[in-house]
């Protein structure tokens, strides 16, 4: 095959700049796997790039940093995988110029992966990697996370949300989330001790100093998660990691506010899937969609309102 089929989009804006077309399957180069694509993850910053090109620049491109599926050809330096080996990955992230994995095939550094643990399927491993090393990152990372910290998460629910619970409790944390009711019983499924109805109660009326706070939603939940920090806490804003008022805010209240932007990195991966492997972990799939389909599914990711995480198959 020379030929694929990808999605991309010939200029920025809403979901229905997004197509269907054919480009040449990519070669590997040095240290580089070529991956079959059985599936692919969608996240938030997806449509952050197709609606304003950041790190990717101007359009055309494809987009895609989640990526599950069967290595079909490896590049000279290769040591890690064979021909054949199921693999998940983030690969490429966050580099311009490298097309993402809404594709039939995609190229990545082989460290950018890791082997697909049994127990997951190719949709559900999809939706690993990117939330999974994000919620990663901010607990273990920068959070320095261990048994009996307190930990509030935000979004509990969400894709980078349903894991960081998750990753939390298996370290020995008490966790609390917040979500709507009707998604009380699946946080509390994952491992959330608490969890509060962010609808109808101020999460800073019920709780105060936590160890670590995990912020999906950004806006005023900022200022107000600073609050209920105890002295030297963690506080990990994804949707606004550059925002200096918020860091000085943090340090007039003696927390801190760190910033985070996800990167591949093997070890991580590999820790979470052996926490797949030791039953500690897994992934929510909500809906999954045919890659002709992206615009849909690019529609639904943009409601906010989705349980877990949203998958394109190929």
């Amino acid at each position: 095959m020379t030929d694929m089929r990808v999605v991309t989009q010939d200029e920025l804006g809403g979901p229905e700049v997004l197509r269907l077309a054919t480009a040449p399957v990519p070669e590997p180069g040095p240290t580089e796997i070529l991956v079959r694509v059985e599936a692919a993850g969608l996240n938030p910053v997806d449509t952050k790039i197709r609606r304003g090109g950041g790190f990717m620049g101007e359009p055309p491109f494809t987009l895609g940093w989640d990526v599950s599926g069967v290595v079909e050809a490896i590049g000279p330096g290769v040591r890690r995988f064979d021909v054949g080996d199921e693999v998940l990955g983030m690969p490429g992230f966050p580099r311009k110029g490298r097309d993402g994995a809404y594709a039939e095939y995609v190229i990545g550094g082989s460290r950018q992966f890791a082997h697909k643990p049994e127990a997951l399927t190719h949709v559900e491993a999809a939706g690993l990697s990117l939330a999974g090393l994000t919620a990663w990152q901010a607990l273990v990372d920068l959070g320095g996370i261990r048994k009996g910290h307190t930990v509030l998460i935000h979004a509990a629910a969400g894709g980078v949300g349903h894991l960081a619970v998750q990753i939390a409790a298996a370290h020995g944390a008490h966790v609390i989330g917040t979500a709507s009711a009707p998604k009380h019983d699946f946080v509390t499924s994952l491992g959330a001790a608490e969890v509060i109805d962010y609808t109808a109660v101020d999460f800073t009326e019920v709780v105060s100093d936590m160890d670590i706070i995990l912020d999906t939603v950004g806006g005023e939940y900022g200022p107000r998660s600073l609050d209920v920090l105890k002295p030297g806490g963690v506080f990990v804003p994804l949707p606004s990691p550059h925002d200096p008022k918020l860091t000085a805010l943090a340090a007039e209240r003696g927390v801190d506010a760190r910033q985070l932007l996800v990167e591949p990195d093997r070890a991580d991966l590999e820790a979470l899937t052996a926490l797949v492997v030791a039953g500690k972990l897994r992934v929510h799939v909500a809906r999954s969609f045919p890659l002709a389909d992206v615009v849909e599914a690019h529609r639904e990711l943009e409601t906010g309102r989705t349980k877990g995480k949203l998958v394109l198959t190929v």
